[in-house]
């Protein structure tokens, strides 16, 4: 019964994990879908989320949620900044002059960061207090149900956007073919731009959740999260947003049991076992197609 409990308890602490890296990952697959881009400054992005939203706690004596969507907003025009200046122009280039500039674009915004806030970690403001649920043995604490919330309520959300409304259709539009979308009368410069935006929001909503969870940020917290991001998207097959829900949260779950039940020294080594198996047996990921290129 023990065994039970710890197991299901390390579920619980894996889901809500996960969900953060399922945040971050959503960026990742839904660049990736519409102009095959692996924007490797997005984790970057997830720290300029926690500290604008630390900031707005601290300074402006918000509460958690206007915090979160004032960060929000903050790195979605951040995002869509960084499209416009440095990849907007490289459109058309070789695809190792895009992943360089993303590479640089990353070191900028950490080590700006550094210069204006010092790379001292802060502690992120107690926002959640002591409260926790004991249901049936198992223990459910605030941070964990504001962390479920909010992924739950983003997630429903970008599905609605993307399933409904006209700019989600001329999204998929350009994801599929970009040339006929544009003879369509579709701006496909502008829906990429937007992308880039709901990229953003959805990692400083990672970022914030991260601070609320751990109770600490600095300028180089979006390293590690980042690139397990990566491996989750890559995981539940990137370019997909079923399976960048599905991946990171299966990513949170697997990282949960192997510090539960092994050690935690070898969590983030699962994270990168689990990307080369997945490359290795299945690279278009769990909800991935293979997709025949022309040449």
């Amino acid at each position: 019964m023990d065994f039970f409990n710890v197991f299901v308890q390390q579920i619980i602490n894996g889901v809500s994990l996960g969900s953060i890296y399922a945040l971050i990952a959503l960026g990742y697959t839904m660049v990736y879908g519409i102009i095959k881009l692996i924007n490797f400054a997005h984790g970057d992005i997830y720290m300029v989320g926690a500290y604008v939203s630390f900031f707005a706690v601290t300074m402006a004596n918000m509460s958690i949620v206007p915090a979160l969507l004032i960060s929000m907003v903050v790195t979605a025009l951040l995002g869509m900044l960084v499209e416009r200046l440095a990849y907007a122009p490289l459109r058309h280039a070789p695809r190792i002059s895009v992943l360089i500039t993303a590479i640089g674009m990353s070191f900028l915004l950490e080590y700006g960061s550094m210069y204006f806030v010092s790379p001292t970690p802060r502690t992120f403001p107690e926002v959640m207090g002591n409260l926790a649920y004991n249901i049936g043995g198992f223990v459910i604490n605030g941070q964990q149900l504001l962390i479920f919330a909010i992924t739950i309520i983003l997630m429903v959300v970008l599905t609605y956007v993307v399933q409904k409304t006209k700019v989600g259709q001329a999204m998929r539009a350009v994801s599929f073919d970009t040339e006929t979308a544009q003879l369509m009368g579709i701006n496909a410069n502008r829906i990429i731009n937007f992308t880039f935006g709901i990229g953003s929001a959805l990692a400083a909503a990672g970022g914030v959740l991260v601070g609320v969870y751990y109770n600490s940020i600095d300028p180089l917290m979006g390293i590690m999260p980042g690139l397990k991001a990566f491996v989750a998207a890559v995981f539940g097959g990137i370019g997909s947003i079923p399976g960048a829900m599905a991946g990171g949260i299966m990513l949170g779950v697997i990282e949960a049991l192997v510090s539960g039940f092994i050690s935690s020294t070898f969590r983030d080594a699962a994270a990168f076992a689990i990307l080369i198996l997945v490359l290795l047996f299945r690279p278009s990921g769990i909800f991935g197609k293979a997709v025949r290129e022309k040449v």
